[in-house]
């Protein structure tokens, strides 16, 4: 059995597609309401780019915006997501509890690394109670390289981890297991992309499976 576990949060854990669309309709609407947006919200091209950092997703979305528009849009974005979530519009992907209760109860410690925000990722771990098994939550924030990878590593880092696996459904967590000599899981959900997932070493379609993966590793 791992020692520990490090999970993405958006698209692995959460089910950040319950109130994306809704979020990033209200985020629109309010560049709209400016002038400063006169189009349809481009959905499809945030998912495309589901699991970059914040900052980079304003970039591609609002490409010939300026930069203080794309933090005011940042900012305002993180509002409706957190009051979204806060008001219960939001879920967890099933068995996320029961597979936490069972790393629990098999003194497999659990982490969470996401490019979320931390106010955005406290509002998730608030609302669904995950501090009850979660070790601690880091958001990208907390790097300044911005570099999932490397936010990984401050993991290992300050607790000593020697064996671990990245659970995360995008490049960016497989990316974060392998540089770090960590095991990559891909978890083929909502936002995943098959020549990802192609690249980690084992691939689940339910969060369920890691309780018969985990005991043969």
């Amino acid at each position: 059995m791992l020692q520990s576990l490090i999970f993405d949060m958006d698209g692995t854990l959460f089910q950040t597609d319950k109130i994306l669309e809704l979020s990033l309709d209200d985020t629109f609407n309010h560049l709209r309401s400016l002038s400063k947006w006169d189009t349809v919200t481009p959905i499809d091209k945030y998912r495309e780019i589901m699991g970059v950092p914040l900052p980079k997703v304003w970039e591609a979305l609002l490409p010939n915006h300026s930069k203080e528009v794309r933090k005011q849009t940042d900012a305002y974005f993180l509002e409706r997501l957190v009051e979204n979530i806060r008001s219960g519009k939001g879920a967890l992907y099933p068995n996320v509890k029961e597979v936490f209760i069972y790393l629990k109860e098999n003194n497999c410690s659990i982490y969470i690394a996401s490019n979320g925000l931390k106010e955005y990722l406290n509002a998730i771990v608030s609302y669904y109670d995950l501090d009850n098994w979660v070790t601690e939550t880091f958001s990208i924030q907390q790097i300044q390289t911005l570099d999932k990878g490397d936010l990984v590593k401050s993991i290992l880092k300050k607790y000593g981890i020697k064996k671990a696996a990245v659970v995360g459904d995008r490049l960016s967590d497989i990316n974060a297991a392998k540089d770090n000599g960590l095991i990559a899981i891909g978890c083929n959900f909502d936002f995943a992309q098959e020549d990802e997932l192609a690249q980690a070493d084992l691939v689940i379609d339910d969060l369920i499976e890691l309780i018969t993966i985990l005991p043969k590793m």
